[in-house]
């Protein structure tokens, strides 16, 4: 199991160049193709709120808007063509509704995302949420490029999610110096100490530690504590367990990760 395909949608912003580097340094350990997807928003939707009060787009606007769209795209190709690596791909959608960007992403192994996008603001902050949570793909979300032969911590309760991560990160764990499972024992519903996804991954030919968090704080907190602790340059772990109406309301895990500021990059799914 290797990845294939990594995702990076962009906007012709200025993180865009970041975000490209994050995607060589993470493609070039499997020879994995990077598919830059520039994503744009329709003129005539941006429009939309004017039908009631009579003020319809004009040919003028519409004509500024698709300019400013073009160049948006002729800067993210020259971006990709200055990248140096071998293998990839550029696309553009249209992002009324998302399905472009949404169809796209179901053949990818991974998405990179920008971590402002992650935490709700900006014009994919919709996307992110969509394509993690309704396409299932995992997304990293980094600020710099990762050692992907470095340190690797998982967060670990056995449930769903978190099982779910840790079976779609194999590949990236093979290639880490050091894995380690975290779990905080009282924030969990069943006893779980990581010794069946220890034993799991050491079926993939892969050595891990179990580290238990001992605190009577919060579940999250002990993990960010945790990843400090080793050094870790990615965090694995299970995104929104809980329903989403209880996220909107209390928060969770997964909000605290993302808004945490730890230089560690995240490996998330849901």
């Amino acid at each position: 199991m290797v990845w294939t395909e990594i995702l990076v949608p962009v906007l012709g912003g200025d993180n865009d160049a970041a975000l490209l580097a994050i995607a060589k340094a993470l493609a070039e350990p499997f020879n994995a193709a990077i598919n830059v997807v520039y994503a744009s928003p329709s003129p005539i939707s941006l429009f939309s709120w004017a039908g009631e009060g009579g003020y319809g787009p004009t040919d003028v606007a519409v004509a500024a808007m698709q300019e400013s769209a073009d160049r948006g795209q002729a800067r993210c190709r020259d971006l990709l063509a200055s990248l140096d690596y071998p293998k990839t791909k550029f696309e553009a959608v249209t992002a009324d509704d998302w399905i472009g960007l949404r169809t796209v992403s179901r053949l990818a192994d991974v998405v990179i995302w920008e971590r402002s996008v992650s935490r709700g603001h900006g014009f994919l902050a919709n996307a992110f949420q969509q394509i993690l949570l309704d396409e299932r793909r995992p997304a990293i979300i980094a600020d710099k490029p990762t050692k992907a032969d470095g340190t690797i911590a998982i967060a670990w309760d056995g449930g769903r999610e978190a099982s779910r991560a840790l079976r779609r990160a194999v590949p990236l764990l093979r290639g880490a110096t050091k894995v380690v499972i975290l779990s905080v024992p009282h924030a969990m519903a069943h006893p779980c100490d990581g010794s069946r996804a220890v034993d799991y991954l050491a079926d993939q030919g892969i050595k891990a530690d179990a580290v238990v968090l001992h605190t009577q704080g919060d579940a999250g907190q002990a993990i960010l504590g945790g990843v400090r602790d080793l050094g870790a340059d990615i965090l694995v772990a299970g995104a929104f367990g809980h329903p989403r109406l209880q996220r909107f309301i209390f928060g969770g895990t997964t909000q605290l990760l993302l808004d945490s500021g730890s230089p560690a990059a995240l490996f998330l799914s849901h």
